[in-house]
């Protein structure tokens, strides 16, 4: 396992560690040399690997502002005034990318979740970060294979309905959930989104139908006074509301729990 807090944490979170510290900008050479190289090669790039060095960069031909492709996402992220800093964060999947070589005695690690973390030469074993990973990656052999993923307490792994990816889930007291590859919420197993859809329906309809009770029961006693007004509307929109709601949990997607093989 990995010494230090700082290979136990994400290179975009909190405070920046020592060996973050900036550095000079890198020079732009228009050929050859020990400089960057003058175009960035076309096609998709794989995944970063232990002591892998980071994307090549150039300014625009028009001497504009040099960009990078995202690692996770291939969207392009500018490098305007960041040219100081070791790693840049993606605005399309707000994953690290990193612009220059890790510090002397250190390496970059991606987790198949995406987390790009940074961790000694010489360790052979990191843990995300991540508490909906907690994964063990083993770095035996330049990348290794990884080890069986340290659920928390309670936690089970689950496939999102929106993307696919496989994440953790620890709530006890909620089967929503929000997938951290795609950001977008689900319902943890299909009874949990029908059974709150079925509830508002009935609550929607039970204040609907009160409404339009109290609505023909006071209609005289209304034009002498205006306030019953206020009750036939506000029942009118709290039973709208919760045939909204229940809408919603109607058209929820659903993520599964992943079985055991």
């Amino acid at each position: 396992m990995a010494d230090g807090e700082e290979e136990r944490s994400p290179l975009l979170g909190g405070e920046k560690s020592p060996e973050q510290a900036p550095l000079s900008p890198p020079g732009y050479p228009s050929s050859g040399g020990n400089g960057i190289p003058s175009s960035i090669p076309v096609g998709p790039v794989p995944p970063i690997l232990p002591d892998e060095q980071p994307p090549p960069y150039t300014p625009t031909a028009d001497g504009g502002i040099p960009t990078i492709n995202c690692r996770v996402c291939q969207a392009p992220v500018s490098l305007e005034g960041k040219l100081h800093q070791h790693v840049v964060k993606c605005t399309s999947c707000n994953e690290a990318t990193p612009i220059k070589t890790a510090p002397p005695g250190k390496k970059y690690v991606r987790c198949p979740c995406n987390c790009l973390l940074i961790c000694k030469s010489t360790s052979r074993k990191i843990a995300c970060p991540r508490p909906n990973c907690k994964r063990i990656i083993s770095l035996d052999g330049g990348g290794g294979a990884m080890a069986p993923p340290i659920p928390p307490a309670g936690g089970t792994r689950v496939i999102c309905g929106h993307c696919s990816m496989t994440f953790m889930f620890t709530s006890t007291t909620n089967a929503l959930s929000r997938c951290p590859h795609c950001r977008k919420v689900s319902s943890v197993g299909s009874s949990y989104a029908r059974r709150k859809c079925t509830i508002c329906v009935v609550l929607g309809m039970i204040f609907i139908l009160a409404g339009i009770g109290v609505t023909v029961g006071t209609y005289e006693l209304a034009r002498q006074q205006g306030g019953i007004y206020f009750a036939w509307v506000g029942a009118f929109i709290i039973g709208i509301l919760f045939l909204i709601r229940a809408c919603y949990y109607g058209t929820l997607k659903v993520s599964y729990i992943q079985t055991s093989p």
